[in-house]
């Protein structure tokens, strides 16, 4: 009897997580709602939110986004006297190819410039810098768009909708708080707030959100307050002078908040926003199809926390040999071990950024024997034990 009354709680736990991934919010705004009784994030006193951060992942190896966040890059090393073709090192690109509207890149030939740039840059604030560098008209049909919004509102639920076809650093969502504005936001491919190429991400989001929406809405905009996940950078002095407003580091997320302002917007044009919108349907549309095989992994793992299928049962699932499957990742540069640990580490900082939860129970949640093999995956991770991380991030 007891044996099937956790069977069945461990089969309405899995339908409850499918009902959190198909809805758009993360497992853990389920376990945080269970373990503390109420709802995470900030107050929404709006019936309207624009889609969170906790979509499918796009794409690594698939090469769908144009090269303008690449650009940016070699642009501001160019400026710091280093020669793009370093920057573009083990890409398979050449210069040339960053100005060619026909040009189109993958998240792992971004990852690999990243990584160049923390090698070469001299300055600490590359990633502020080159951000900065993001000017609304750089977006193409995207910023078009936004430009040609009826309101600031509409401009910003756009923003959010539509983000993923230009092939962001970060992946946001909007709420509101009164009159405040609330963007929360994560790293697409980079989710281990200890590792520089996460700083990265972050940083270059920042700095480009804020230079586009001053395009959009003037050069008096700033944002109230700036949150991050990581420790003070030694480019912190660089944070200071690009927004100009307090800044939080070792908070539970990455975001941003702001005055809000619904008002009308004096470049709408409803017939250029109807044609940049409805390209950039066309486009997240390609997107979301080329997630590939690994995309449909992540979500198989999302739905089944605590007891992760073997790669044979998902091949079987997916209807293609387990041979196959593991070729296919491998295309796609990763494998099912790998998405696995990407799986857990995704989870496990969110565990313990949002719940209470004991170290005993979250290495039940994500399908370890005991505590001792999770505080062991943890560190090999994060290079911190779950005790230290949460202590550094104030939990």
């Amino acid at each position: 009897m007891r044996r099937a009354q956790r069977a069945g709680t461990r089969s309405l736990r899995r339908l409850r997580d499918r009902a959190y991934v198909w809805s758009g919010r993360s497992i853990v705004e389920r376990e945080r709602a269970e373990c503390e009784g109420h709802a995470i994030g900030m107050t929404r006193q709006d019936s309207h939110a624009s889609q969170s951060p906790s979509r499918m992942l796009p794409s690594f190896a698939q090469r769908i986004f144009p090269p303008h966040s690449i650009a940016a890059i070699a642009a501001e090393l160019r400026e710091q006297g280093i020669d793009p073709t370093e920057v573009l090192e083990g890409t398979g690109l050449v210069i040339g190819q960053l100005e060619s509207h026909t040009t189109r890149i993958s998240y792992r030939q971004l990852d690999t410039v990243i990584r160049n740039a923390l090698r070469l840059a001299r300055d600490p604030a590359i990633a502020l810098r080159s951000g900065a560098r993001m000017h609304v008209t750089a977006y193409g049909m995207y910023g078009y768009a936004l430009l040609s919004s009826a309101t600031h509102a509409e401009a910003r639920d756009f923003a959010a909708r539509y983000i993923r076809v230009v092939g962001p650093f970060c992946d946001f969502g909007l709420s509101y708080d009164g009159e405040t504005v609330v963007a929360t936001f994560q790293p697409m491919h980079w989710p281990n707030p200890t590792e520089s190429v996460h700083r990265f991400a972050v940083e270059f989001a920042l700095a480009a959100h804020v230079t586009t929406i001053r395009d959009r809405s003037g050069q008096g905009f700033g944002f109230s307050r700036v949150l991050l996940d990581y420790a003070p950078p030694p480019s912190t002095a660089a944070y200071r002078d690009l927004f100009g407003c307090p800044i939080l580091f070792n908070q539970h997320h990455c975001g941003y908040e702001y005055v809000r302002n619904d008002g009308p917007r004096a470049l709408a044009n409803p017939r250029t926003h109807a044609m940049a919108r409805e390209m950039c349907e066309e486009i997240l549309g390609e997107v979301n199809r080329a997630g590939g095989v690994a995309a449909d992994i992540r979500r198989i793992l999302i739905e089944q926390p605590g007891s992760y299928p073997s790669i044979e049962a998902i091949a079987e699932q997916l209807d293609i040999y387990p041979r196959a499957l593991r070729r296919r990742l491998e295309a796609e540069g990763t494998s099912y071990r790998g998405l696995l640990a990407e799986v857990r580490m995704r989870l496990a900082i969110e565990y313990l950024r949002k719940t209470r939860m004991t170290n005993e129970e979250i290495a039940s949640r994500l399908g370890y024997s005991d505590a001792a093999n999770f505080r062991h995956a943890f560190s090999r991770w994060t290079g911190r034990n779950p005790s230290e991380f949460r202590g550094d991030e104030g939990l």
